[in-house]
């Protein structure tokens, strides 16, 4: 029985040696792309989580003032039904005393109505702008939410191109980090 042997010619062995050493080249190039990919897309991910933690916290802020504003307004309200109810007293009231004591608690009253509303009115607007606020540090987590998943769709056609050893995935991927890159920049320009 006649056995066969196959011996690479030396410029086989050449070319093989040389596709090698290129293959190792292009995996290296892209597992260095990659790791600077993870760590724009880590700082993205801080700065979209950063964004949306502030704009909670603005809207608490905001709602916290609204209550307080609602509550001022409940006072306001207090203070008129007590302003009505002591004048309503004066008038029914026959001992002069009494009835003085009823229509200053009704003066008191009406004059503390005023810083109430005053107060109260202060308390929506600073609820307001508090609101608006954080609309606007939600804006660049939006748009930071969206470059973080280019950069996600980036590294995965990365670890595909080196797995299949497909190059025109790597321009899909260089095509998807710029994407994400543009996407994170326009999120604070805007």
């Amino acid at each position: 029985m006649e056995e066969e042997y196959e011996v690479p010619s030396p410029h086989e062995h050449a070319v093989e040696e040389a596709t090698e050493k290129e293959r190792d080249g292009l995996t290296q190039k892209i597992a260095l792309m990659t790791a600077i990919l993870a760590t724009i897309g880590a700082l993205i991910s801080y700065q979209s989580g950063n964004a949306q933690n502030e704009a909670m916290f603005l809207k608490n802020e905001s709602i916290l003032k609204q209550a307080q504003a609602s509550d001022q307004w409940a006072l306001y309200q207090a203070k008129s039904t007590k302003g009505h109810i002591a004048e309503a007293t004066a008038a029914l009231a026959s001992v002069p005393e009494v009835r003085a004591r009823f229509l200053a608690e009704q003066a008191r009253q009406e004059r503390e109505k005023p810083l109430v509303q005053a107060q109260a009115r202060q308390l929506e607007e600073q609820s307001r702008k508090l609101g608006e606020a954080s609309e606007a540090k939600l804006r660049p987590h939006e748009r930071l939410a969206m470059a973080l998943t280019f950069i996600q769709i980036a590294v995965a056609l990365a670890a595909i191109t080196v797995l299949t050893r497909r190059r025109w995935l790597l321009w899909g991927s260089v095509g998807a980090a710029a994407a994400g890159i543009l996407a994170a920049g326009s999120a604070f320009l805007l």
